[in-house]
């Protein structure tokens, strides 16, 4: 059986203390401490009737205070429901936009067949929703291929995830929007988004020979260079390495390094 340690609050130590004595005017030090409101039965009537007597005389405020955490609560729970109605509605809506995308018929795809939406519609009627959202990146990725770069762009902006592929993925297609586009800067910073996100071995070399590529295009040389570095030092083992190698080699001799 565990003891009680020693210290000096302890029964054992209370008993060995010298009692002190009062001083003249001062409560006595060795009395036990007494809660007035569990000593004295007036001094808690006298709290519960002060208690009262505020709700009675504040009761519109404390019934309106009560009554707003009713309907925070209340509504929250609902608009949880809703939110999540929505969203199923939202997958079930652009199941057919997407059997077209993976079709590649990107205009079905975009518009419609007629009697299911597209994900233009459903991006813009379920914007709040996940699936939503993932509508957004659909949508992005087939303007892309159908050549309105902007308007991919604008899709795939909307769109934010924290998937390991589907954001880095995001931010690349933007940048091959940009490329087209002629933006070479704009693309190499959304490339050196896509390979700094999450970074892995997988996907990070590709957008890496991405940034080079538009480095190039700026006739920035030098951080092309950086680029191929890391893919050669980073991920020796990607299947970009070896032509990262060839690059590296032409960047170098390019400015003289």
């Amino acid at each position: 059986m565990s003891k009680i340690p020693y210290t000096r609050n302890t029964p054992q130590a209370r008993q060995n203390e010298t009692p002190q004595q009062p001083q003249e005017g001062q409560p006595d030090p060795n009395a036990p401490y007494q809660h007035p409101l569990l000593e004295d039965p007036n001094a808690l009537a006298n709290r519960l009737e002060d208690s009262e007597l505020f709700v009675r005389r504040n009761k519109n405020i404390v019934f309106g205070l009560l009554a707003a955490i009713v309907l925070v609560v209340v509504g929250g729970f609902g608009y949880y429901t809703w939110r999540q109605s929505q969203d199923d509605k939202a997958q079930a809506t652009m199941f057919q936009a997407v059997n077209y995308w993976e079709a590649d018929s990107l205009r079905k795809a975009l518009k419609g067949d007629g009697q299911a939406p597209g994900l233009e519609a459903v991006a813009s009627e379920y914007g709040g929703t996940k699936a939503g959202n993932l509508a957004n990146f659909y949508a992005g990725a087939a303007s892309l291929k159908d050549g309105k770069f902007q308007q991919a762009i604008d899709y795939l902006e909307d769109f934010s995830s924290d998937d390991l592929l589907l954001q880095a993925r995001a931010y690349a297609l933007i940048g091959d929007a940009n490329m087209e586009l002629k933006k070479y800067k704009e693309a190499a910073d959304y490339y050196q988004k896509a390979a700094d996100y999450k970074a892995n071995e997988y996907f990070t070399p590709g957008y890496l020979m991405k940034l080079a590529v538009a480095k190039e295009m700026q006739k920035d040389y030098a951080a092309a260079g950086t680029a191929y570095d890391k893919i050669v030092n980073d991920y020796p083992l990607s299947a970009e390495a070896n032509e990262a190698k060839i690059y590296q080699a032409r960047d170098k001799a390019m400015t003289g390094k």
